[in-house]
Parts: structure tokens; C-alpha cells; sequence
């Protein structure tokens, strides 16, 4: 056979070969296999720290059994091999997962880029207060009926659940109001019902102090601006507080009518327009919330009424916005790091107590003028 033949064969017999291995149901290769590094387990920086593995356990969860200076080792070690906790594994182990879940409800007038800086200074009293005992917080902004969510107990993604936000977004409230029949974990800030583990205000008591606040001030014709009919109980709560403060002192309230169109700011500017229109002789406000406050302040600045030397306004949540207000905000600010504790309490702990009433206290500003 000539050497073109066996050429020719050869190339035959590859090409036999390569039709069986594409026949083959797995792909052959002249490569070595890959050498996976084989991950580092607790077991590994158990051996390396010279301790059990228990140990690690409870050193790398901060447990106060484990003495600083062994806690110190084994972090050094952990670090040094590149050991993470796996925590899906670990609240496998556990039955928890360390985390709380905190839904905030925006309705319409909450969305970006008017969204209520209330709820997120409340979120960053929660989220304090979480980190402090340890947990991780997973946050939720929920606007859209179809898409609401709330069972990140039952998925295993949280220890408890939080919701927070507008009232106004009734199907949200009904979703949640059916959802905590089957949900223990669940805590609500200042819900529109009743019959739910929640934490409020002192509203009853907020609105007396700032009443009274007012009154001392030496103004007397004093109107309260909140949405009583179509807005939260809070409102209505706060009303009252204030009503029980001027009957103690024989006045009679005055009450400036909210339309539901608009923001919080717009409903504020409106109604004290309203008001001002048919009494120009009020001379103080004690408005349900600062975001409405501060759209009185838009209209009284707007026809030229100086304040507080001619109307004192006194507003409610003590919003960090109102120190930058022209002239600052006087408002009643409920304690937000014992609504946080509280909340939490609730949502993680199961505590037996439903219902807790918040603190709330008198933030002097300019907005009101001194003795």
C-alpha cells in the first residue's frame, strides 16, 4: 500500500472514531478535569482554632457564652480561610432567619418623588433597633393592589413582619387586615382598624399638649386642620385631644374642612385658605400632621400674616423636615425608637399584647412665639 493509501485510512479511522463519539450521551474531552476547591466549613475553622465546632457556632452568632478572647480566634480564622455562615442553611437548623420584614404602604399622593419622609425616618428607627438585637431588615414599598405581599413568615424569609404607611390605601389594609387571620407574626404602625397587633401615637395626648402649648402662648382663636371623615383614626384621635384641651379652658374648636384632592402639603394650603377666608381673626393652628403644617405655612406666608407673631402653628410627627422650614416647625414627635422596640416586640418576640401606645412629646420651634 502506497503511504497516500495508509494516509487515507488513517484519516478514515478518525473519522470513524469522531462519529462514535458524537454518538456518545456525554462529551469526551483530552482535557484533565477541572480540581474543584472544596469549600470551607465550620468544621475547618473548628480545627484550626483549636475548639468544637459548637463553638464556632456560637462565636460567629455573638453568643455571650463564648468568651472574647475564643470569639476573637475564631473570627481571625474564619477571616483567614474565607468562612461565610450560610444562613439559608443555618435557618434551616434554627427555624429562624434573623430577619424582619418591613412593608411600607405608598398610596398615590406617597410615591417618588413626594414620597411621606415620616414612614422612612420611622424605617431608620426600626432598622436601629433590628441591627441592635442582631437581625437584618428586608424592606417592601408596596403601592400596587395586584401585587401586594406580606407572607415572608410563611416563605421563610423573616421572623416577623411590619407594615407601615398610608391609610389611604384601603385595599392594602383589607389585604393585610385578611392576611393577619392566618399570620401571627404581623405588627401594624398606626392602622385604619382596630382589631390588629399595633403602635400608635399618644394621639389623644399629643393633641392636648399642643393645644395647650398654644394657648399658654397667649392665642385664642385656635383652628385644628385634619382630615376627620375620610382620613386615619389618628386624625380623629388628635381632634379630640385638642377639642378636650379647649373645653378645659372654655373655648369652643374651629374646624378647617380637608379636601381628600392632593397631597398632605396641598390639603394644608387649602384648608387654612378656606378657613382664613371666613375668619380672619384666627390666630393659631393646630394641624393633625407636619405635611399638612407646612402647607398652612405655604399660604400664610403667601398673603403675608407673620408667624408666630400673628398665627402660631403647631404640627404633629416631628419630622426632621420642620427644622428647615421658614420659620421652623413646633411639633408633637412621638418617641420613634420605643415605636421601633415596640413594633418589633410584636412582630418577632409574639409578644401577648396587642396594642401599645407611643410617646410623644412637645418640639419647640419658632413657629410658636415665647412667653
Amino acid at each position: 500500500m502506497s503511504a497516500n493509501g495508509e494516509l487515507a485510512g488513517k484519516d478514515r479511522d478518525r473519522s470513524d472514531l469522531c462519529a462514535i463519539a458524537a454518538s456518545l450521551p456525554f462529551t469526551m474531552s483530552s482535557q484533565p478535569p477541572e480540581t474543584k476547591t472544596a469549600r470551607v466549613t465550620s468544621f475547618d475553622v473548628a480545627e484550626r482554632a483549636g475548639v468544637n465546632q459548637s463553638t464556632v457556632s456560637r462565636a460567629l452568632a455573638g453568643s455571650p457564652q463564648v468568651t472574647p478572647a475564643t470569639r476573637e480566634r475564631v473570627l481571625a480564622v474564619a477571616r483567614e480561610l474565607g468562612y461565610t455562615v450560610d444562613q439559608r442553611a443555618s435557618g434551616l437548623r434554627t427555624g429562624r432567619t434573623d430577619t424582619v420584614a418591613v412593608v411600607i404602604l405608598q398610596g398615590p399622593e406617597d410615591k417618588a418623588p413626594s414620597g411621606n419622609p415620616f414612614y422612612f425616618e420611622l424605617l431608620g428607627s426600626i432598622c436601629e433597633a433590628a441591627s441592635a438585637r442582631g437581625l437584618e431588615t428586608l424592606v417592601s414599598l408596596q403601592s400596587e393592589e395586584g401585587r401586594l405581599s406580606g407572607d415572608y413568615v410563611k416563605r421563610g424569609q423573616a421572623d416577623g413582619t411590619i407594615v407601615i404607611g398610608s391609610a389611604r390605601h384601603s385595599a392594602a389594609w383589607t389585604y393585610f387586615q385578611q392576611l393577619q387571620q392566618t399570620i401571627g407574626n404581623l405588627a401594624f404602625w398606626g392602622s385604619p382598624f382596630d382589631d390588629a397587633r399595633w403602635v400608635r401615637s399618644d394621639n389623644h395626648g399629643g393633641g392636648r399638649i399642643a393645644t395647650s402649648h398654644l394657648l399658654d402662648r397667649g392665642y385664642r382663636k385656635i383652628a385644628f386642620v385634619g382630615p376627620l371623615g375620610t382620613g386615619p383614626g389618628q386624625f380623629a384621635e388628635r381632634f379630640a385631644g385638642y377639642r378636650d384641651a379647649l373645653a378645659e379652658r372654655g373655648a369652643q374648636p374651629i374646624e378647617a374642612s380637608v379636601y381628600p384632592d392632593g397631597d398632605r402639603s396641598s390639603q394644608g394650603y387649602h384648608a387654612a385658605r378656606d378657613i382664613i377666608e371666613r375668619d380672619a381673626t384666627i390666630d393659631a393652628f393646630f394641624v393633625a400632621s407636619d405635611r399638612l403644617a407646612f402647607g398652612v405655612l405655604d399660604y400664610l406666608k403667601e398673603i403675608g400674616r407673620n408667624v408666630p407673631e400673628e398665627v402660631g402653628i403647631v404640627g404633629f410627627d416631628g419630622m426632621s423636615a420642620g427644622t428647615i422650614c421658614s420659620p421652623p416647625l413646633t411639633t408633637v414627635a412621638p418617641d420613634l425608637g420605643e415605636a421601633a422596640e415596640a413594633l418589633l416586640t410584636m412582630a418577632i418576640d409574639g409578644q401577648a399584647s396587642v396594642t401599645q401606645r407611643v410617646t410623644v412629646n412637645l418640639i419647640e420651634r419658632a413657629s410658636v412665639r415665647q412667653r
